[in-house]
């Protein structure tokens, strides 16, 4: 969900509106705010569903740069579904007038599993994600996002929201998949209450906070935010000390390690100094944080297999020219993870005078 407006719709200026303006110009708070995903159907595997879990049938729109439609590609591979629904990834370029673009055969610098053209019969001809929007509904006024959920048998959008599609995974095609992946709950019925709750200050937070900061407009909104966005971090960070591990919730994955994780594992390498997000970084200052994602990234490979830092870091440091007007790409850090059992120096130094 990264993409906020439709280069159609105009502000009360005459002044076209950039899909790059998060914050609407016009908007002395300098606050952003995001708005909600307009396709909101559901793949049920309940008798007469209008879109039934069918292996083939679907196809999964994401940018490897976005969080949020990552969380699917995660839970497509947590799921077994990779047989079941097919995926695609744009390239990592934004442009602020019409938004994600597909690969071509000629791009040279958007390495990735499926980084491709679009594959989908009837979109070949397809050059950006917006197309896919308007062949649904050609007076479409709303957001050109990933990721996007597309039923090839009616030839329309299901969903375009990631927590929604994240919830269809994780259970609907359960009568389909492998018997193997039905025991991977990532909704437990005795955990709902505690993951719905972490859910509401995390996505708000964290998964949103670090955009709240980046994208404000004035110092003011800036600095409630960001500090607010720290304040969670710590919070986690403390249930996470508490926790018996390796997952968030204890030894099940559940959605908040989906959720949580792919804003997490993007700090170090764009927000800290992309968004501003710099009182701390995960690996020097927050130990179990920095641990239980070490832990998915290494040790599960569902969330290794759906990171490609090259699209992350080109993605925001190349489309945000509003925030980083000359496009340059920052080195650091290195590695863009640390092994599993490496710290850096002076995390090293604490534990060794500990």
């Amino acid at each position: 969900m990264l993409l906020l407006t439709s280069p159609s719709q105009t502000q009360t200026s005459t002044q076209e509106t950039k899909i790059t303006d998060w914050v609407v110009p016009s908007d002395k708070s300098g606050e952003f705010k995001r708005q909600q995903s307009s396709f909101r159907n559901f793949i049920s595997r309940e008798k007469g569903a209008e879109f039934p879990p069918e292996k083939g049938r679907y196809h999964l729109y994401v940018s490897y740069a976005c969080p949020w439609a990552t969380r699917c590609l995660i839970a497509r591979k947590l799921k077994g579904l990779e047989d079941i629904i097919s995926f695609s990834s744009v390239h990592w370029h934004m442009g602020p007038k019409e938004g994600w673009r597909f690969a071509t055969p000629e791009d040279t610098d958007a390495e990735g599993e499926n980084v491709i053209p679009a594959p989908v019969e009837g979109h070949e001809k397809f050059t950006h994600i917006r197309e896919v929007y308007f062949q649904v509904n050609p007076d479409y006024q709303g957001r050109f996002t990933v990721p996007v959920l597309y039923d090839k048998v009616q030839k329309t959008i299901v969903s375009n929201e990631s927590s929604e599609i994240l919830r269809m995974f994780g259970t609907e095609f359960d009568d389909i998949i492998d018997e193997k992946y039905r025991s991977v709950d990532l909704y437990p019925g005795a955990l709902r209450k505690e993951i719905d709750a972490a859910h509401e200050w995390q996505y708000d937070k964290i998964n949103n906070g670090v955009y709240k900061s980046g994208f404000a407009t004035t110092q003011e909104a800036y600095e409630r935010n960001v500090v607010a966005l720290f304040d969670a971090l710590d919070k986690a960070e403390a249930h996470l000390n508490s926790s018996e591990g390796p997952y968030y919730f204890g030894k099940d994955i559940t959605e908040v390690d989906v959720r949580l994780w792919v804003t997490i594992i993007r700090f170090d390498p764009v927000y800290v100094q992309h968004f501003k997000c710099n009182i701390r970084d995960i690996r020097s200052g927050y130990p179990a944080l920095h641990k239980w994602m070490r832990h998915l990234y290494w040790n599960v490979p569902a969330f290794r297999d759906s990171t490609n830092f090259l699209h992350i870091k080109s993605h925001y440091t190349r489309s945000h020219t509003q925030i980083n007007p000359l496009s340059i790409t920052p080195l650091g850090p290195v590695p863009d993870i640390l092994p599993l059992e490496e710290e850096v120096p002076a995390v090293k130094a604490a534990a060794g005078k500990a």
